[in-house]
């Protein structure tokens, strides 16, 4: 890991990185589904665009949500006719990573956000991003995709997620909460999911069976929901693209 960190600009010229497809919806559908994963920066191959391909065959996705993700600024994703914005946290050369989201319709607001702290004290931060998107009656679909802190004392990462508190506290209505939140061991756990209780968010209630990424049987990847209703959730295995599994889960709008 110390040299993949040496190879890369901690500090990356560019934080926030959009593309808009000319062909996008306006609007939220009032059924939709998300497909969040930590991609371990493999998103940009052929093997990638060809398993989300058949994937969205079987289900379709309204959202990707990934983190790791490799992209390049104002330039089109190799997952065709999507809109997408990103927060980056390192860069190497034109390419950068960070936290990506992606969708068929448009984004009305954006904005990247990084951790207060750093990974190993000399290493990187992580990078939070927010978006705002529309269903047809106009209310709003907030999603924050993120990457949480790991490798540092759990005071450093009670604080990220404190801080990622105060990103989303004046917002509300629906709003998804996902991503890679580093949450291995029971301290972690019981922190996270009693400060997302206290926001009424409900994790998407994958089993142990499921084989979310995890270490020493704590899950590390979350989907968290409030103001929608969960229809369908799964856990695709079938990959060899990355570390974690890809989180599927379909809402419905709530009237």
């Amino acid at each position: 890991m110390l040299n993949e960190l040496k190879s890369l600009i901690i500090k990356p010229s560019l934080h926030h990185h959009s593309y808009s497809h000319t062909v996008c919806d306006d609007t939220v559908p009032d059924e939709f589904s998300v497909l969040c994963w930590n991609v371990h920066k493999n998103n940009d191959t052929f093997s990638f665009s060809n398993y989300i391909e058949e994937f969205s065959k079987k289900k379709p996705v309204d959202f990707y949500l990934f983190q790791e993700a490799d992209f390049k600024h104002n330039t089109e994703l190799n997952l065709p006719s999507l809109t997408f914005n990103a927060a980056a946290n390192l860069e190497k050369g034109s390419t950068f990573y960070g936290v990506l989201t992606a969708s068929k319709c448009r984004t009305e607001y954006s904005k990247p956000f990084l951790s207060h702290g750093k990974e190993l004290i000399f290493g990187p931060r992580k990078s939070l991003l927010l978006t705002k998107h529309a269903f047809a009656d106009g209310s709003p679909l907030w999603i924050l995709n993120l990457h949480a802190i790991n490798f540092r004392e759990s005071r450093h990462y009670y604080k990220e997620i404190d801080n990622m508190i105060q990103i989303i506290d004046d917002y509300d209505g629906a709003m998804i909460i996902a991503g890679d939140f580093n949450s291995w061991n029971k301290n972690r756990m019981k922190f996270l999911h009693n400060k997302m209780k206290e926001l009424h968010f409900a994790p998407v209630p994958f089993s142990k069976s499921d084989r979310v990424k995890s270490f020493m049987r704590n899950h590390l990847d979350f989907i968290f929901y409030r103001g929608i209703e969960l229809v369908e959730q799964s856990i695709e295995r079938n990959h060899k693209l990355s570390d974690h599994h890809p989180l599927f889960a379909k809402f419905n709008k709530i009237y």
